[in-house]
């Protein structure tokens, strides 16, 4: 391995933090029971799916999905005739996500153990649809993965992104009530000095060259266990960009 090319590893295996990627490692068999930790993952996938069909329909497209953990979304995105790669650094998961596409007979999707900053050093301008889910916020520097997924896109692709909102709203929602209260997701699941404003993820996306096309919210009733996609984005939020053509 030559000197830059050492260096260039060491930059982005550095943009992952150990305890994150250990945290969700502990959890990986479960990631496919709908009634575990990973439930809500289960329950808002159709909505976010449906969103990115919406707005860039998938059927023979060729599609990434960064931080892909178990493979909810991209085993989703593959059933409807894309050609999926996910990603991810925690090899557990990636390992739980082989196996269930395997035993579903599901062809058309492949999973790597790759950073995101590596992969569009190798594979730039390779890929129609971009998605990048529930994962800005558990990584040390989320800028630097907005400029890689802007590089992985083909002019013209689209790239999506969700997390969450930082005000005090979403800490009484986020993780007061939905790990403390309502007990939807494991107690330190979020960090709230790591959760992204809207105004900050637009201007990485400015700066990547994207340009933010729409974005959508995500609520929740806990009366009636149902999330929904809403205009309000002071929690959860999904932002849609666009590569210029």
């Amino acid at each position: 391995m030559s000197f830059s090319a050492y260096d260039e590893h060491m930059n982005t295996a550095a943009n992952a933090d150990a305890q994150e990627l250990a945290k969700f490692s502990e959890l990986a068999h479960r990631w496919w029971d709908a009634g575990s930790e990973f439930r809500p993952l289960h329950e808002i996938n159709p909505l976010r799916l449906a969103w990115i069909e919406e707005l860039a329909p998938l059927a023979g497209k060729r599609v990434l999905d960064v931080g892909c953990g178990g493979g909810i979304l991209a085993e989703a995105m593959a059933r409807r005739a894309a050609h999926v790669m996910g990603i991810d650094l925690a090899v557990k998961p990636l390992g739980v996500a082989r196996l269930h596409a395997l035993e579903q007979g599901v062809t058309n999707v492949e999973y790597r153990e790759v950073a995101t900053e590596a992969l569009a050093a190798e594979q730039p301008a390779c890929f129609d649809v971009v998605t990048c889910m529930e994962m800005l916020e558990h990584v040390p520097d989320p800028a630097s993965v907005v400029q890689a997924c802007a590089r992985l896109a083909r002019p013209g692709g689209w790239v999506f992104f969700s997390t969450l909102n930082r005000n005090p709203k979403s800490f009484l929602f986020a993780i007061v009530g939905a790990e403390y209260v309502l007990r939807l997701l494991p107690r330190g699941t979020h960090e709230y000095a790591r959760f992204i404003r809207p105004s900050e993820l637009a201007r990485w996306c400015r700066d990547a060259g994207l340009v933010p096309q729409a974005m959508r919210g995500l609520g929740y009733n806990p009366f009636t266990r149902r999330y929904f996609m809403q205009a309000d984005t002071s929690v959860n939020y999904l932002v849609a960009c666009r590569l210029p053509a």
